[in-house]
């Protein structure tokens, strides 16, 4: 089967043609196959996944695995089969060796004659036991199954003592949604696919997205600094050290939004110190990785004269910076006469993503 089309053929549809053409079911991982996973969803709505859960039977060595629904991806000319569990299905693990543990699967299998010659055609919850060793590990997964849970079989156990459930499963279940869906996330979830969600509040209160690899601000937050320490200079070239003062330099780091554009607010309490005919100057200059990408110039710079102060701000749009990247702002203070001084107080600057 080269190219297939469901609800076409005059004569039949094979099972394989309503597998293969699905296009909206699963969460695309190459060109033409889909993420094997559980549907998400509880009944509770605490739970991210609900269905398919195990539950373990204290003091025993069977458990249930619960209703739930799930698509399991073979490959790509098998297609995808949906599989629905519509009653608790009862497991029974085998005893534990006598010198070593041993970790099982849980997984939701499919056996299909046409293409494995197993005699069978059936979706089954099994276990797929593994080796005991010192250290063990999980078995291999079978061929068009799907890995709900991997449980330890410690040493010697049995019906006797039975599994310590609260301590020996582990939760392998990840999930699926139909395209365009929003893909829950796990922690461990190392799935392949340039997915650009799901969103979440971090722990100092941020909401992030992840982006395939990373948590990242989901939305560009202003920056902003400020000082309440007079400090003064008679330099006449642009500095960002200002004397008498505790502040060496006035600096704030930013993330430049997608439109690559941002908002530059600035200010401060300036005075000349003995003149009304000179001016003194204050502007930001902005750098990345140590280098100068827009420069202190008087142009854009604001600037007051007289030796009674005077609150000055203004603001400015740069745009052309790169997306994503992150620069330093630095106040930048200037004197246009030598022999008098400039006083700058209350200096902030605030930068806000623009469009």
């Amino acid at each position: 089967m080269t190219i297939s089309s469901a609800w076409l053929s005059p004569d039949s549809q094979t099972r394989a043609d309503t597998r293969v053409a699905q296009t909206g079911a699963l969460t695309p991982v190459t060109e033409s196959t889909g993420r094997s996973g559980v549907l998400p969803g509880s009944a509770s709505g605490q739970s991210v996944i609900g269905g398919l859960a195990l539950t373990g039977a204290t003091g025993a060595m069977t458990a249930q695995l619960g209703a739930g629904r799930a698509v399991i991806q073979s490959a790509p000319d098998r297609g995808a089969y949906p599989v629905t569990v519509t009653e608790p299905v009862p497991l029974t693990f085998a005893d534990g060796d006598a010198q070593y543990g041993r970790i099982d699967l849980v997984v939701l299998r499919i056996y299909d004659d046409a293409y494995d010659g197993s005699g069978r055609s059936e979706a089954v919850a099994e276990i797929v036991p593994g080796q005991p060793a010192a250290t063990p590990t999980a078995p291999s997964v079978p061929d068009a199954s799907l890995p709900l849970f991997a449980v330890a079989v410690a040493a010697g156990v049995s019906a006797a003592q039975g599994i310590a459930w609260s301590t020996a499963v582990t939760d392998l279940r990840s999930p699926t949604v139909a395209v365009g869906g929003i893909l829950p996330a796990r922690a461990d979830d190392t799935a392949a696919g340039g997915y650009p969600g799901p969103y979440r509040e971090s722990a100092a209160g941020a909401l992030q997205r992840w982006n395939g690899s990373a948590w990242t601000p989901a939305v560009v937050t202003s920056a902003f600094t400020c000082d309440m320490a007079a400090g003064s200079t008679n330099s006449t070239t642009y500095t960002s050290t200002l004397a008498n003062t505790t502040v060496s330099a006035l600096t704030v780091n930013f993330t430049v939004p997608p439109s690559g554009a941002v908002l530059l607010h600035f200010g401060a309490r300036m005075w000349t110190t003995g003149s009304t005919s000179s001016s003194a100057y204050m502007i930001p200059q902005l750098t990345q990785n140590g280098t100068v990408v827009y420069a202190a110039n008087d142009n854009s710079a604001c600037m007051y004269g007289g030796p009674v102060s005077g609150s000055v701000a203004t603001m400015w749009r740069l745009y052309g910076l790169t997306p994503g990247g992150v620069y330093t702002m630095t106040a930048m203070h200037r004197s246009n006469d030598a022999t008098v001084t400039c006083v700058f107080d209350n200096r902030f600057m605030r930068v806000d993503p623009a469009n």
